[in-house]
């Protein structure tokens, strides 16, 4: 999860709306949605083609949500810490 600094409090998760595309492809996990032989597409049932679908669906959700949140900053200011204040092999 993320972090960023909100009237100096910490947060954790930031809420974007185009995540919220998301939940699009996570509509094949509802089988009844879509457990049924008609209409064919080239001779192939319903259930079959819907998920060949989805996948393309659900590439295309994951790469607009991408492109839309890619330059969206995580946090606010850059972290103080350095790989110096981390190195836990030297005893101070």
């Amino acid at each position: 999860m993320s972090t960023a600094k909100h009237d100096g409090k910490v947060r954790g998760f930031q809420f974007s709306p185009w995540n919220l595309l998301l939940i699009v492809p996570l509509l094949v996990l509802v089988t009844p949605l879509f457990n049924m032989d008609g209409p064919r597409l080239f001779g192939m049932p319903f259930f079959y083609w819907f998920q060949f679908l989805m996948v393309g669906v659900g590439v295309l959700s994951t790469w607009i949500v991408y492109l839309m949140t890619r330059d969206k900053p995580t946090v606010d200011a850059p972290d103080k810490l350095s790989v110096e204040d981390l190195d836990e092999g030297d005893a101070r």
